[in-house]
């Protein structure tokens, strides 16, 4: 069974037809930028062509870095403030031609990837998974059950956003090595652990290509960590499993 998935990050918005068999892409993802300011019109244009990239024609799951309850968006912390209150799921319903359209949080949709297809399969207790880019997304679960729009990233960390300390663009921005980065996301690691005590960390990303960069340095930790085994196509096969929930 096919179903097509959307994941909308700050930087770019990739897509394609996720095999649900089997937990993968049933084609090559393709990707488009995110445009700058990532407002909603330009946000809803880049989802529009990475959909029609595939000419698909069916249910659409799509991932969204904030918020969501009942397809409507809540905060965006790293996108443009317009969307806001926006029901993002009616409104690329609308530019889809109609296509039935589900809208979830981004960690959230990859956070349930992971738990049926990935590293969390099989694991009880408490398990939260973490993606590391623009911001920090996450998604909490206790026995494999989601506790939606966690937003674990808001954490206060030495005074500030957790993300803007331990993310992948804070390292960029700072031009941090590996070791100080890493130094960062373990007093991150620290501070969530302490507040949940997991028996699980997944560390989710495009960091997750490179797990041999960083999680050696990390120490300290109680909780297991691994990489996410989906790596970054988790939000899209997510965003998929979301659609098929939403049509059946």
């Amino acid at each position: 069974m096919q179903i097509f998935g959307v994941d909308i990050g700050g930087s770019g918005i990739k897509g394609a037809p996720v095999d649900l068999d089997r937990g993968e892409l049933a084609q090559e993802r393709h990707k488009e930028l995110t445009p700058q300011p990532a407002t909603p019109d330009g946000v809803a244009d880049r989802v529009v062509e990475v959909v029609r990239h595939f000419d698909w024609n069916g249910p659409v799951g799509v991932t969204f870095p904030g918020v969501v309850t009942g397809g409507v968006t809540r905060t965006a912390a790293n996108m443009d403030k317009a969307w806001i209150g926006v029901d993002t799921a009616a409104l690329l319903s609308e530019r889809l031609d109609g296509l039935a359209v589900t809208v979830l949080n981004d960690a959230d949709a990859a956070g349930v990837a992971e738990m049926t297809y990935g590293a969390g399969k099989g694991v009880s207790g408490t398990v939260i998974l973490l993606t590391l880019g623009t911001g920090i997304g996450s998604a909490l679960f206790t026995d494999g059950r989601l506790v939606p729009n966690s937003e674990l990233g808001h954490l206060e960390l030495h005074g500030h956003d957790a993300e803007k300390r331990a993310s992948v663009k804070a390292k960029e921005d700072h031009d941090l090595t590996w070791e100080r980065w890493a130094h960062r996301l373990q007093k991150y690691l620290e501070h969530v652990e302490m507040l949940f005590s997991p028996e699980l960390f997944i560390l989710g990303g495009g960091v997750s290509r490179k797990p041999e960069k960083f999680l050696p340095l990390i120490e300290g930790i109680r909780a297991e960590i691994v990489p996410a085994k989906l790596q970054n196509n988790a939000g899209i096969v997510g965003a998929a499993m979301a659609a098929r929930g939403a049509s059946t």
